[in-house]
């Protein structure tokens, strides 16, 4: 049996972890403290961690790595919601004995494709425009374009990207796919046809990317790829900010390189209040919410809650290092 007494939950920006579980069933002798704001300078945060041996911590919005846990002595389980994590340093949790747990949920990449063609569509036919403009008294200030006979490039077909195309196929769209890996074997075996990588971002009218963020993957879309679209495309990124090139992405967007683009993800989260692309007005943004829904976090916290009994009782779950 490991002793447990204080559990953080942090980034708890919605307030809605405390209502997504049971956390009574930890125990009365356990306490939980809910954090709604993100510090991510090193200091401040090791100083709001330190009393607690458990912390929960909402997929990568807060990184840890190896000084930051190397501060915190009194940790002993570190909770990720997610199975897959880039900002936490493993070997270093591991040296410092640290446990380091894991969450499920098929449903986070459903959520998330719900959000892209959301953001497609939104995008397409200038639903936030037109909102806003209604509410300032306007009326029809745009015109919007159909998805019919478009062609959908995706950037990566993995576990994500392969969830794409029913949709498109649905909306009458042509599926088109590429990555550097990519064989044409698995685009056969999803259904899509694999381009050579100008023939796609040249005949593309819809580019959504959705490739794992690797350090063989930041700036993946760059400025020779922008330069390859036509005016009218349409870029989404729902995977992680630095797969795109955020420079050349505002550089196409301010010269109308490109039609649009819809964001859910950005090099620094949360945006900062001055960040650039908070004020280009061919911009569709949400705050990486492709995950963020009441059935994801109720299994994300669920689970969070039982790997912390199952480590009070000597036997962690879905541990994530050695």
């Amino acid at each position: 049996m490991h002793e447990l007494s204080r559990v953080a939950v942090i980034d708890d920006y919605q307030r809605v972890a405390q209502r997504s579980t049971d956390w009574f069933a930890l125990g009365d002798d356990v306490r939980v403290t809910f954090f709604h704001d993100h510090v991510d300078e090193p200091s401040q945060l090791v100083n709001r961690l330190d009393p607690f041996d458990v912390v929960v911590a909402m997929r990568e919005r807060t990184a840890f790595p190896g000084d930051v846990l190397r501060q915190l002595p009194n940790l002993r389980l570190l909770v990720a919601t997610g199975m897959h994590h880039s900002a936490i340093d493993f070997d270093a949790a591991t040296e410092l004995g640290i446990t380091v747990c894991g969450t499920q949920s098929h449903r986070g990449a459903t959520a998330t494709i719900e959000l892209t063609w959301a953001l497609i569509l939104g995008l397409a036919r200038g639903i936030a425009t037109e909102d806003a403009a209604i509410r300032n008294g306007g009326w029809q200030i745009g015109l919007g374009s159909m998805l019919e006979d478009k062609t959908l490039g995706l950037v990566g077909l993995g576990n994500l990207g392969s969830l794409m195309p029913p949709v498109a196929s649905a909306l009458g769209m042509r599926t088109v796919a590429w990555s550097a890996n990519l064989t044409a074997e698995r685009a056969a075996e999803v259904g899509v046809e694999r381009l050579g990588h100008d023939e796609f971002f040249a005949s593309s009218d819809v580019i959504s990317v959705h490739l794992k963020l690797s350090p063989r993957s930041h700036g993946y879309v760059g400025r020779a790829e922008f330069d390859l679209m036509k005016p009218t495309a349409l870029l989404i990124n729902t995977s992680r900010g630095p797969v795109v090139d955020e420079v050349a992405l505002l550089d196409a967007l301010r010269s109308r390189r490109i039609a649009g683009a819809a964001l859910d993800v950005y090099d620094r989260e949360p945006l900062p209040a001055e960040h650039p692309l908070r004020s280009v007005p061919n911009a569709l943004l949400t705050p990486h919410i492709g995950y963020a829904t009441v059935e994801t976090y109720r299994d994300y916290y669920g689970q969070a809650v039982d790997d912390i009994v199952a480590f009070r009782q000597g036997q962690p779950l879905r541990r994530l290092n050695n």
